[in-house]
């Protein structure tokens, strides 16, 4: 069977963890063997752990593990699960009384689905690891897309159900580039190829807003009008898109480093708004592979990737407490 996904990279696995009831979940992404990483992250409200790490002026040179969680701020307690799973393998960087797993994380919010008194924690990172494989990881409803959400500039009455994605590229001369991507944004999910909105606010047939033609409203349109304007806080904090893009091209931090900056423009292709002050916006690169390769053309890749993955998460996505999927709305 081909595998389509990130965990086509050599050294990639992924496993997922989640509380369906709860709405909520975590997604690690182990590479125990080490990977040479770079992040970027562009939102505004961003929710993060051992970041400061990768940049290429600091001493860890590989990570042996990327936790995407839910949760918010909470759901960082998984990475610590993570940790302490590579720790019963050996696998960390050793200072020599121990090895310390390297370990970042990045979080979005949906405690605004399901239950907000049930969280990612170290157990269930722990249990994301056990479930970890080289096999395709599923999409929609899953890991940290469990409770991802679209489009709530208007509050979640209004909002479409978001989630997880896949997608791997070929960039060229046996280069791949893959991404895992949580899709929970404050605005619309745009196809760059049509300009069309996928995902987004849906419009209110009644009301003092009515904003765009077809079955979603327009985020920047409605942006623009005084009502729009006055229910922004109902979006506030929460949202944000996180994931993680992964080559097997040989890259050094600052390669990674570049690649997860090009990599994020992927986001602005297919977000709209994105990055925003109501978003963490995070994506983390990792490079596991010795296939030489020209940074910039694996960013643009990563980029092309991550494009796919968040369209792919909203198509594999159902619809979850109360709140509608794509599916639902056809």
């Amino acid at each position: 069977m081909t595998n389509n996904s990130i965990t086509a990279i050599p050294g990639i696995r992924v496993g997922h963890a989640h509380d369906e009831d709860a709405a909520t979940g975590c997604t690690v992404i182990l590479t125990e063997k080490g990977a040479v990483a770079g992040v970027d992250q562009r939102g505004g409200a961003p929710g993060t752990r051992e970041t400061d790490a990768l940049q290429p002026a600091h001493l860890v040179s590989k990570v042996h593990a990327v936790m995407l969680a839910g949760g918010s701020a909470f759901g960082l307690d998984a990475a610590g699960g993570a940790m302490r799973y590579l720790e019963e393998r050996k696998v960390g960087l050793n200072v020599g009384v121990a090895r310390v797993p390297i370990v970042p994380a990045a979080i979005l919010f949906d405690l605004g689905i399901g239950s907000a008194k049930r969280r990612p924690d170290a157990e269930m990172g722990y249990q994301a690891c056990q479930n970890a494989g080289a096999d395709e990881p599923a999409q929609g409803n899953a890991g940290a897309g469990m409770g991802a959400t679209v489009g709530k500039l208007l509050g979640m009455g209004q909002a479409v159900k978001g989630g997880i994605g896949n997608a791997l590229v070929d960039a060229g001369g046996g280069v791949k580039v893959g991404a895992l991507i949580a899709v929970n944004t404050f605005g619309d999910v745009i196809d760059p190829n049509s300009g069309e909105i996928v995902a987004g606010v849906r419009s209110m047939k009644k009301g003092p807003v009515k904003i765009g033609k077809g079955m979603f409203a327009d985020s920047l349109q409605l942006m623009r009008t005084a009502a729009g304007r006055s229910v922004m806080g109902l979006a506030q904090g929460s949202n944000t898109v996180i994931g993680v893009v992964a080559t097997n091209a040989q890259l050094d931090k600052e390669g990674a480093t570049k690649v997860a900056a090009m990599a994020s423009n992927g986001l602005a292709r297919c977000l709209r708004p994105a990055n925003t002050m109501l978003d963490g916006d995070t994506i983390f690169a990792l490079s596991s592979g010795r296939k030489k390769a020209d940074v910039s053309i694996v960013g643009a890749f990563a980029a092309e990737a991550v494009v796919q993955a968040v369209l792919n998460a909203l198509q594999a996505a159902r619809g979850l407490a109360g709140v509608p999927s794509l599916h639902d709305l056809r």
